[in-house]
């Protein structure tokens, strides 16, 4: 046995759900398995960072099961709105779930995958990653687990020496696969899925493992109002730090809202350089519906597509009631998480509300770059220009929370925009250079040491 099993905290509780909820597959066969980069900062968490390298190969490139895990892989069947349209016809088709853990709190914990081939619910695709595709979502879940988001975690990326071709960037391209380190991967549209199949007994299932396994909390005779509860405080939770980041996922489909919170499924993303309510990730959103500044409202409508799902169990007024509550909920983090990223302690709701108000005002004013902006200002020190005179006022009465002795903060601020990005890939591309990857890598740890 390859994993120590005192180490490793394997699990198979997805069975519980019942062969209606999944289809088990096989990986493709790649014709190489070279490790590009393995997480074991995440690794840690569930007992697998002293794998060998050529194990890791062999269980994350070759999919060999996990010892005490599923003795298959399973695409997770769901539906989804894309795009504000309903599709019936998705799941995951070039992705499944590989194994569970337990986490060193406990937690259940999913390994899924991406790019590990074809599945019954690929319809003409290919199955299949890119190489750059796997960069970008590694560089994502790195900056946004410095930034606090509650992020899936990029857990290993292999390229497998397949040349792909893809219409919307220069091809063919090398290829890869991904497992992602996941809170669970129930979305909102595998709720949808049972609200379109009238399968209340299903979805009364659905509710009770998501309560027991993922939020800790037996059902009671209340338990879609409660979850709804839940999802809407952490999906509010999810849009606020989205902002405070100033990141912009792209594809905030209900399929790709998982009922924990946690952000996932990193495809279009971007950093905005500056904020741009109307900044989009997506070049195909052309009507800006996951813009920058259209995030939370998109956030909420998903949950309202939950709530919309659970009334095949309850009745619509204590559903409401709950969804009436995303915004005032959305106010209260995104002023915790801006507050964090600024660096100073919170006051009261009433400031502290104000005191984001007029860091928003004095970004549009001045164009200045979000990471600068909060980079300067971090523990409480406004930047110079009558853009932020309002804003410098505004923070005499805050104290910071954390000093500036950090090496971070005697550097320049680590940012991710489109650009630097492109270069990365560029010299992997070019050059088969990871080293511009790995010093980024790097630079973020750094700097999430720095916030934290």
């Amino acid at each position: 046995m390859s994993i120590p099993p005192q180490d490793s905290r394997p699990e198979t509780t997805i069975l519980e759900l019942g062969v209606g909820f999944y289809d088990p597959v096989a990986a493709a066969d790649f014709p190489q398995t070279l490790l590009r980069f393995r997480n074991d900062r995440a690794a840690a968490k569930v007992g697998l960072d002293t794998v060998s390298d050529a194990d890791w190969l062999r269980h994350f490139g070759r999919f060999d099961p996990l010892p005490g895990s599923l003795d298959q892989p399973l695409a997770l069947r769901y539906h989804g709105h894309q795009f504000r349209n309903y599709n019936p016809e998705i799941g995951d088709g070039r992705g499944f779930l590989f194994a569970q853990l337990r986490d060193d709190h406990g937690r259940l914990m999913d390994l899924g995958t991406k790019g590990s081939g074809t599945t019954p619910w690929s319809r003409f695709g290919d199955g299949r990653l890119t190489l750059k595709g796997g960069m970008r979502e590694a560089l994502a879940t790195e900056m946004l687990e410095a930034f606090g988001v509650n992020t899936s975690r990029t857990f290993s990326l292999i390229e497998t020496g397949e040349a792909l071709e893809r219409g919307d960037e220069p091809s063919p391209t090398r290829s890869a696969v991904m497992v992602r380190l996941s809170h669970g991967h129930i979305r909102i549209g595998t709720f949808q899925r049972l609200a379109y199949l009238r399968d209340a007994e299903a979805m009364e299932r659905l509710v009770g493992y998501v309560l027991r396994n993922l939020y800790g909390e037996e059902p009671g005779e209340d338990a879609p109002v409660r979850l709804l509860d839940l999802v809407v405080d952490r999906t509010a939770t999810l849009a606020a730090s989205y902002m405070a980041a100033g990141f912009v996922h792209g594809v905030l489909n209900t399929d790709n809202i998982n009922v924990t919170g946690e952000s996932f499924d990193y495809g279009p993303w971007r950093f905005a350089p500056t904020w741009d309510p109307a900044f989009t990730a997506a070049y195909f959103d052309h009507a800006g519906l996951y813009a920058f500044g259209r995030q939370p409202e998109a956030i909420h409508w998903n949950a309202t597509q939950l709530a919309i799902s659970l009334r095949a169990l309850v009745e619509a007024e204590p559903l409401i009631a709950v969804l009436d509550t995303f915004a005032e909920r959305y106010q209260s983090a995104v002023s915790a998480a801006i507050l964090w990223r600024l660096g100073v302690v919170p006051r009261d709701p009433t400031s502290d509300r104000a005191l984001v108000q007029t860091i928003e005002r004095g970004l549009r004013t001045s164009g200045l770059g979000i990471d600068r902006f909060y980079f300067d200002a971090f523990g409480g020190l406004a930047p110079d220009g009558a853009a932020f005179d309002e804003l410098r006022a505004a923070l005499e009465p805050y104290a910071p929370r954390k000093g500036r002795d950090h090496r971070y903060w005697h550097g320049e601020p680590c940012a991710m925009l489109i650009d630097e990005v492109e270069a990365i890939w560029a010299a992997i591309n070019q050059r088969d250079d990871w080293a511009p990857f790995d010093a980024k890598v790097t630079q973020i740890r750094t700097m999430g040491e720095a916030l934290a």
